[in-house]
Formats: structure tokens, sequence, C-alpha cells
């Protein structure tokens, strides 16, 4: 074990900091269900966009994408796209206003301003309480994978075991180790809410930007004395039908890792990341910490800068970490201990190669920084889930009336059971890579047909909503069993096909959603859309009303975001790989984008008001 005291100190300083905020903190959060949920709607764009960046930094997440760019090269740029990554971009032209607008807490409370309050909207909010809890119990339970993983290199239980009064299993040190900090992160997210989960965040993104550019310099120092040996292929982000990678007489066992991915006809998968991620992207954002930093901004205006902040903040620094971590593992791979139980586990580079190359007092600031990332996702993904079970389980159906006092119990006793079915779950989940591909194929997937339709086709009803939700959430639960072995990925084409026939045939089944609703939720979100018939009636009824004919400006904003997104991606691997004329060229292109977005998105946004 490489720690020392000094790294020692660092880490229990900062759990101890996470500690304090949540006390400080919680007399704020105890205020209202508005201020433990939301922050009081008080928190600045800037600050909610870079706790947002923050909780994407997750510990499983790294792991994963230090595993592609290894394998991948600059390939692995694309891979995920399966999330998909530019659903920010989406979020950030036009999708964070329209949810903004409407002035609710959570997603299944938007319901109502869409589908109105009869038997359809009960129903639609039914099954997005149900999604919202399965997808959070998927985060929660992918997080605490990831960091039992990680902490096990750097404490052998062979070290711990002499001090702990039980026997476990080698096979579960990771979950025993996952239990421990899975504690800390609960403690603060349980007490203070938002607030405590935005602050804790800024402190994790200090540790992580310190730590990356570190790590980052580390690398190149390494690629400046060392030839890198990679497969043909490796050093470029473009790519044929097939992936063509070959790593035989360099690393002979990445070919192994490669096949069984799943990605060797890399044009088909990409071209199917591209269907589904445009598709999820339209259907706007899933009910988890994300949807919640959105609704917790101050007005529609600093909930599209706080999503657009999300890639500049997040991705230069992250990629320059992960290229870093990476190229270092590539040049010293015989050092690097990745035997887990006899075989290769490719998911181990991460922290093998952090327990290898960072220098002492940085190794501790790291492992803190990442230590904080897990904790920054868990604890935004309980504060999401949270707000579904208390605010639109029991203050709709069982107290509506309840005073702070019993929703702060609540809200204790909601988290404290999600956390305990969460690390449950985790003891069945096969690895970080396994539950990923369920939460970014089968989750998301299940989501896109339904929640698509509700923002621009006026005719769609609650009935509709419910029936298309279910028609996903089927197959997302059934077809890992029906079609075992198959990438999660191929099978979203028939998953949106049932989701879509029972959009269709739930809506012709019931009536139209009053009209009263649908032209108040036309008037406050105002999107564009198949709204023809309610924006007649609209502007009937008031002359003055502008509708929104913005759809080619904000389809070109996507198009050039989502190009200046990749090249922030892209830049700094190029960067960390002494690539000069790559370098200049993404850096360029990035410039270049940002220059045109202030034209065509920054100066068009909505005023504060």
């Amino acid at each position: 074990m490489k720690l020392t005291l000094l790294d020692i100190a660092i880490i229990l300083l900062y759990l101890l900091a996470t500690i304090v905020i949540g006390i400080v903190l919680k007399k704020q959060a105890e205020r209202s269900k508005n201020d433990y949920l939301l922050g009081g709607n008080r928190l600045p764009w800037y600050l909610l966009g870079l706790s947002n960046a923050s909780g994407m930094f997750d510990i499983s997440g790294t792991m994963w994408l230090v595993t592609l760019l290894f394998v991948y090269g600059l390939k692995s740029a694309w891979i995920p796209w399966l999330w998909p990554v530019f659903n920010q971009i989406f979020l950030m032209v036009f999708l964070s206003i329209w949810l903004r607008r409407s002035g609710v807490t959570t997603g299944a409370e938007w319901i109502a301003t869409r589908f109105g309050h009869r038997n359809g909207a009960r129903l639609s909010h039914g099954i997005v309480v149900i999604f919202a809890i399965i997808m959070g119990l998927g985060y929660l339970a992918y997080g605490f994978i990831g960091i039992g993983k990680f902490i096990e290199i750097f404490i052998p239980w062979e070290v711990v075991s002499p001090y702990i009064p039980f026997d476990i299993s080698l096979e579960y040190v990771p979950h025993f180790y996952g239990i421990i900090f899975t504690c800390f992160a609960v403690f603060y997210s349980l007490l203070g809410g938002m607030m405590s989960i935005v602050w804790a965040d800024v402190i994790q993104y200090s540790l992580m930007a310190i730590s990356s550019i570190v790590i980052g310099v580390i690398a190149m120092n390494a690629v400046a004395t060392h030839p890198l040996s990679v497969p043909d292929g490796w050093l470029t982000p473009f790519f044929g039908m097939h992936l063509d990678m070959d790593w035989s007489g360099i690393l002979s066992e990445v070919n192994a890792k490669i096949a069984s991915d799943g990605y060797s006809l890399f044009g088909i998968f990409f071209m199917m990341m591209v269907f589904k991620g445009v598709l999820v992207s339209l259907a706007g954002p899933a009910p988890n910490y994300d949807m919640q930093k959105i609704l917790s901004t101050r007005s529609p205006r600093e909930a599209a800068l706080m999503s657009g902040s999300v890639s500049l903040i997040l991705m230069p620094i992250r990629y320059f970490m992960i290229a870093g971590f990476g190229v270092l593992a590539i040049i010293y791979y015989d050092r690097l201990d990745l035997l887990i139980g006899g075989s290769i586990d490719f998911e181990q580079i991460l922290p093998s190669a952090i327990n290898e190359f960072v220098p002492v007092g940085f190794l501790g600031l790291l492992l803190a920084g990442l230590l904080a990332a897990f904790m920054s996702t868990f604890a935004g993904t309980l504060n999401a889930t949270q707000a579904y079970i208390v605010n639109d389980i029991y203050l709709k159906f069982i107290n509506p009336d309840a005073p702070n006092s019993r929703i702060k119990f609540i809200n204790y006793f909601a988290g404290l059971i999600m956390v305990a079915v969460s690390i449950l779950l985790g003891f069945y989940a096969k690895d970080v890579n396994d539950i990923l591909q369920w939460i970014v194929s089968g989750l998301y997937g299940s989501y896109v047909a339904a929640n698509v339709l509700k923002w621009y086709w006026w005719r769609f009803n609650g009935h509709g909503f419910f029936y298309g939700m279910l028609g996903g959430l089927v197959p997302a639960l059934s077809f890992r069993f029906i079609f075992s072995g198959v990438l999660d990925l191929y099978t979203f084409p028939l998953m949106l096909l049932v989701a879509t026939a029972g959009c269709i045939i739930g809506t012709y089944l019931a009536p139209p959603v009053q009209e009263d609703t649908l032209k108040q939720f036309y008037k406050t979100v105002r999107p564009w859309g198949f709204w023809k018939p309610i924006r007649e009636k609209v502007m009937a009824e008031d002359p003055t009303f502008t509708p929104n004919r913005e759809f080619k400006r904000d389809s070109f904003n996507v198009f050039i975001g989502t190009i200046w997104q990749t090249a922030l991606v892209i830049f700094p691997i190029y960067l960390v790989l002494l690539q000069t004329v790559p370098t200049i060229i993404t850096a360029v292109v990035a410039i270049i984008c940002t220059i045109i977005l202030k034209k065509t998105w920054f100066d068009k946004l909505p005023d504060a008001a």
C-alpha cells in the first residue's frame, strides 16, 4: 500500500469537511421543502453548473473512460455518446429553458402542467415516479460498485482484515468498502439537501482540477521520453465500418476486451448511438440529479447557462486526467496490477495507475477528489430520488399537509431505504460496465418515445405517456434476459417500436388533454413542434403572443454545440500525447464554435426576469 500519513491526512480532512458542510447547512435545508430539494432557487447558475459537472466527474465513469481510452485511443471519444454526452447541448440550447419555465419541483410534478389532473395524468405521474426510483437505484448501485473496486487497490483486504471482527469473502470486499464510503455521502446529503451537495461539489471539483493537471503533466513528460506503442488507428478519431484495431504483438490480451465489448462493427455501432442519442436528447433530462439542478436555477436564462457551462467546466479537465492515466498505463503497462481472481480486469487500470504513478501528497489529493466524485454523484442521485418519494408520493397521496418536521423525517427515512436497496442491487451486478450499459441503453432507451412526444405533439395525452413508458420499461427490464449476450444498444430499435406503439394506442384510446391545460402549457413553456391547433387558439385569445419559431436556429446551435463539445474532449487528449498539429486544429475548431455560439445562442437567450 503506497498511502503515506500525508495522503491519509488529506483524505480524512476532506471527509471531515463533508461532515461539517452537512451540519452547517442543515438549518438552511430545514426551512422548507423547496430549500431542501432545490436550494431555495437561490444558487447562481455557475455554482450549479460546476456542481453538475462535478457530479458527472464520477469515479465509476472515470474508471470506464480510462479503460476506453487505453483500448480504443482517440476513437474512445465517441463511445460516451451511448449516454449520450451531447444531451447537455440540447439542454443548453433550448430544453433547460423549457423545463425551468414550468416552475415545478420534480419531473413527476411537471406532468400536471402538461397533462392536467385527470386519470391519464395520474397514471403518467405514477409511471414517472416508478421510473425515477428505478433509475435512481441503478445509479446508486453503479456508484457503489465503482467505489468499492477502486478502494480495494489502495487498501488491500489483508491490511484491514485483522481489525474486522467478522469474515468477508474476497469477492465481497469491494462491497464492504462501498458501504463504508456510502455512509459519508448519505450523511451530508440527508442533512443539508441540495445546498450541501453543491458546496461539497465545489470542493470536489477543486481537488479534481488540481489532480488532473498533475496527472496530465506527468503523462506529457512520459510521452516526451518514451515511445508510445499502440496499434494503427489508435491516434485518430476517424473510423470506417469496422474498428480494425489489432493489439496483436503489442498487448494481445486487449483484443479479447474489444471482442467482449461488441464494438467491432464500429460504423453500425456509431450510427445506432447517434440515432438513439438524438432521440434521448430530444426527450429532455431523465428524472435524476441533472433535472434537479435545472429546476434549482433562478430563471430560464440561468438554466440554459448552467447546462452550457457543464461541457466547458467538465470536458477539458476530465479528459486531461483520463488521457494522462491512459497514456501512462500504455507506456508502463508491465508495472500495472490488473489481475483479479486470476484474470485481467481492465477496469483496474485507473486505480492501478494511480497507485503506481501519482506522487506522495498528490495521491491523497487525488484519492480525496475521486472519493468526492463518488459521493457527489451518489448524493446528487439520492437527493433527486428523495424528491420523488417525498414530493410525489408522500406529500401528494399520504400526507399533503405535513409540517416541515415531518417532511424532514420522511426525507431521511426515504434516503436510507434507497441506499439500502441500492447496496443490495450492487451485490448482484457483475461490474461497472455491465450496470452502465443497462442504464444508458436500457433505462434511457425506455424513456425515449413518451418523453419526446410530450414536448412536441399537442395531441399526446396522459394515457399515451403511461402506455409509452410502460412499453419501454417492460423491455428495459426483460430484454437482458430474453436477448442474453446481445449489446443493449442493439435491442433499442425493438424497444423503441414497442414504446411508440404504446404511445400511439394509448393516445387515441382516450380524449385529448383539456384545452385550458394545453393552452396554459403552450403559453408558459413556448415549445416548437406540432402545436398548430393550440397555437392558433392561444393567438386568437392573445394577439400579442409570440410563438416559438426558432426550430432552425436551435437545430443549428445543437449541431455547432456538439462539434464544440467533441473538440473539448479531443483537445486535451492530443495535448497529453504532444501531437502539436491535431492539438492546434481541435483548439481552433473549439474557438470558432465558441464565437458562433456567442452570436447564435448566448446573445439570443431570454432575459433573466
